[in-house]
């Protein structure tokens, strides 16, 4: 669809009104005939305004007079007209010929890297490596090894499970997909201990293969071993094995903070300004320049890169400064608020960490008045099953 409207647009158009009684067979006539139409607004039952090709206006307006319509030209649009506008102009012509390579011209390089990570997936710092790697923004097409970048981020990061870089236009689009964070998985022909991989005190222990190195009641760090990965018969003696068993512990979760009394909030007042600037590649200019007459503000900055087509980017962007003001509100808490407030906090970090929140078998909360606030400490006690796999190394 654009690019029919861009045909016509380079090739020229008219928009035209048609009057009279028998529109519709005017309309039926011209279908018939395939002539192109478009943008048909039908005022009334004689009054109809469209959109025709430059080349069939002189046929159309045989039909008309056969079907005893009128035809009256509303405006004439197009490339051809505005050229023809501009002909005895030599500097526009000039800045059109200008333009019109300086688009050619950068046709041949990178304007847009657009990164696209599969399945909702976040890749922490992925743009960083990408340009290290060799694909930056400036950087001519036909130096980029597309495989060479991508074999170069992959080396870097065993967080990348698949990479693929596309040209298009002036836009590289690169999609990731994420690996998925999996444990060492030791097989099973192999020797290995279990081993801690948190700080508790001992439930349960159940040694289905190897020998339990702790009891119930023991505390035990992370790295300590649990279940060793050998056995020892009266007749046999020792030999070793894959370590297996269920190990159950006591860990806690412990987080603190502290409220004070009075403390300075921003409150937003809904009241913004925004400053616009052009961008070319590295170059910017500010329209106007300076800086919000806000006392107190926060600063949100966005940037739109200016393209021809979907992927067809030019090395222009438009830059929006939003000034976003607010006050400093003093707030006063009672000993009970900043209490409470404190609590709330501490409990929603210390919960997002905790996987299985049914398993919380205690919450124990302490808290210490000062001068100034209040001390909070808060502990969570949980059971969990605990223990991973080490390989054994003779």
């Amino acid at each position: 669809m654009f690019i029919k409207r861009l045909m016509n647009y380079i090739n020229g158009y008219l928009r035209i009104v048609v009057e009279g009684y028998y529109i519709e067979r005017f309309i039926n006539i011209c279908r018939s005939k395939q002539y192109m139409m478009w943008n048909i607004k039908k005022d009334n039952d004689i009054h109809l305004t469209l959109n025709i090709e430059i080349k069939n206006f002189k046929e159309i307006c045989r039909i008309a007079k056969k079907t005893q319509c009128k035809i009256k030209i509303k405006s004439k649009r197009g490339l051809p007209f505005l050229l023809n506008k501009y002909k005895k102009r030599k500097v526009f012509a000039l800045c059109l010929v200008v333009i019109l390579f300086a688009i050619i011209f950068s046709s041949n390089f990178v304007w847009n890297i657009e990164i696209i990570e599969e399945n909702g997936a976040t890749i922490e710092n992925i743009m960083g490596d990408i340009q290290e790697a060799g694909l930056t923004i400036g950087e001519l097409k036909s130096k980029i090894d597309t495989k060479e970048i991508i074999n170069k981020v992959r080396l870097e990061r065993d967080d990348i499970a698949w990479m693929g870089i596309e040209l298009k236009g002036t836009n590289a689009i690169v999609r990731l997909v994420k690996a998925d964070e999996k444990p060492e998985i030791i097989d099973e022909d192999e020797y290995c201990n279990i081993v801690s991989n948190k700080n508790g005190v001992i439930t349960k222990i159940n040694a289905q293969d190897g020998t339990a190195n702790v009891k119930v009641g023991d505390t035990v760090s992370v790295g300590d071993v649990l279940i060793n990965g050998w056995m020892e018969g009266k007749y046999t003696g020792i030999r070793y094995v894959h370590a297996k068993g269920e190990i159950e512990a006591r860990v806690w979760y412990t987080m603190n903070k502290t409220i004070p009394y009075n403390a300075t909030e921003k409150q937003v007042t809904g009241n913004t300004e925004e400053h616009y600037a052009l961008k070319f590649n590295n170059f910017k200019i500010n329209f106007p320049k300076g800086v919000s007459n806000f006392k107190f503000y926060d600063t949100i900055e966005t940037e739109n890169k200016i393209r021809l087509f979907s992927n067809f980017y030019l090395p222009i962007s438009i830059v929006k400064t939003t000034y976003q003001e607010y006050e400093e509100v003093q707030k006063t808490y009672s000993v009970e608020e900043a209490k409470n407030l404190g609590i709330q906090e501490i409990e929603a970090k210390l919960e997002s960490q905790i996987e299985n929140k049914e398993n919380i078998v205690n919450k124990n909360i302490n808290t210490y008045e000062n001068e100034n606030g209040i001390d909070i400490y808060v502990t969570y006690e949980v059971l969990e099953t605990i223990g991973t796999n080490e390989k054994i190394v003779f």
